[in-house]
């Protein structure tokens, strides 16, 4: 069973510059900081098309932790400290999150090194559309129906080959990842890549993204990529913020039938990605202490229920 066309999406989100901080809000850093932050980020971006040469030619193993390495290393070059909580998982998955910002990208393979569903634009992006070209992206042309079954088979190859792929199901960023203003929740999870998961009995992996100012102990929207938003203004928040963190948990995964219905499987997904802890600052606030980039204990969480600009 393939996805129908009617699967396919071009969503929008509620969210606009009035789901950005404003002046004087999040704590910044000096500008002489946000330049060499720049530098930096340009150095490990260049470093990554370095990478791309080199990875074929390295053990799995290996070729995995420099991809991590890299992940959190340019997350870091950006000012953002990454914390993961959970065990990323060893085999084949279908990985799904919600959606916030570019930074997510990184997070996501800060967990475990994947083939990432991104919007067909990313490919014309500066040195990023290049690594993400060599990494094998599954590129989606959002204005072509037709090509959505496509898109889902190309999933479902890399998958049967063992690779892990990672998707962001609401197909569009949204600052309400936990509810840091007062702004309507995701769009919801689109189901047309979740039977990519059932064709090839493959797990999904539900991770939950929350960005926090680690100054404040509150979830902020410095780091979000939203609405009419520009990339370099993005870009320019996220380098300036104080202390930002992105948190990633990993759920327990889902393993679906081969009858499962796509649909509902995106719904027990979704369900499960927004209960998955933490639920907010304040649990941010009082776990504080911990401060990690390494996986930990398992994270259970439940895959029932209906509780969530880069993927279909």
């Amino acid at each position: 069973m393939t996805a129908a066309p009617h699967d396919l999406w071009r969503p929008s989100s509620g969210c606009d510059d009035e789901c950005l901080p404003v002046a004087g809000e999040v704590p910044t850093v000096p500008v002489a900081r946000r330049v060499l932050r720049l530098v930096a980020a340009a150095g490990m971006l260049l470093a990554g098309v370095g990478l791309v040469v080199l990875l074929p030619l390295l053990p799995a193993p290996e070729r995995q932790a420099a991809v991590r390495g890299w992940a959190r290393g340019t997350a870091r070059a950006f000012g953002v400290r990454l914390v993961i909580r959970g065990r990323p998982p060893r085999r084949r998955a279908l990985l799904v999150a919600n959606h916030v910002s570019w930074l997510d990208i990184l997070a996501v393979l800060a967990v475990a090194p994947t083939r990432m569903v991104a919007k067909r634009e990313i490919r014309s992006w500066p040195v990023v559309g290049l690594l993400a070209a060599a990494a094998g992206t599954v590129f989606v042309d959002r204005s072509r129906p037709r090509a959505l079954p496509g898109t889902v088979r190309r999933v479902g190859d890399a998958l049967r080959a063992g690779r892990s792929v990672a998707v962001f199901p609401e197909g569009t960023t949204w600052c309400a990842g936990d509810r840091a203003v007062d702004c309507r929740p995701g769009g919801g999870f689109r189901p047309a890549t979740f039977q990519a998961a059932i064709d090839t009995g493959s797990p999904v992996v539900p991770l939950r993204l929350v960005h926090l100012c680690e100054a404040t102990g509150t979830a902020t929207t410095a780091g979000a990529f939203l609405g009419a938003d520009t990339l370099l203004r993005s870009v320019a928040r996220v380098v300036a913020a104080r202390e930002l963190v992105v948190m990633v948990t990993v759920g327990a995964a889902l393993h679906p039938a081969r009858d499962t219905d796509r649909r509902l499987l995106a719904r027990a997904a979704e369900s499960a990605v927004h209960l998955l802890p933490p639920t907010g600052a304040g649990a941010w606030a009082r776990r504080r202490p911990v401060r990690t980039t390494s996986p930990t204990a398992p994270v259970s969480s439940p895959a029932d229920g209906r509780g969530p600009d880069l993927a279909a």
